[in-house]
């Protein structure tokens, strides 16, 4: 490897780190599963907070409680 592609392999961080978590030896999910289709949902916080699927377009918002 050389100089430059050594840099930017130590730069990229692992993804897999943000979407789940290890706890007591057991790796468990972070985000939602779509109750639709099963894909991992994203969680968007605007414009308004939602749970949305990129994959079948489901969307569950997330209520406040705030009127």
């Amino acid at each position: 490897m050389n100089k430059v592609a050594k840099k930017e392999a130590s730069e990229v961080k692992a993804s897999v780190r943000l979407y789940y978590e290890i706890s007591d030896g057991k790796v468990k999910l972070k985000n939602k599963k779509c109750p639709r289709c099963g894909s991992v949902m994203a969680h968007h916080l605007k414009p308004v907070e939602r749970w949305a699927c990129g994959k079948c377009g489901y969307t569950e918002f997330v209520s406040s409680g705030k009127k």
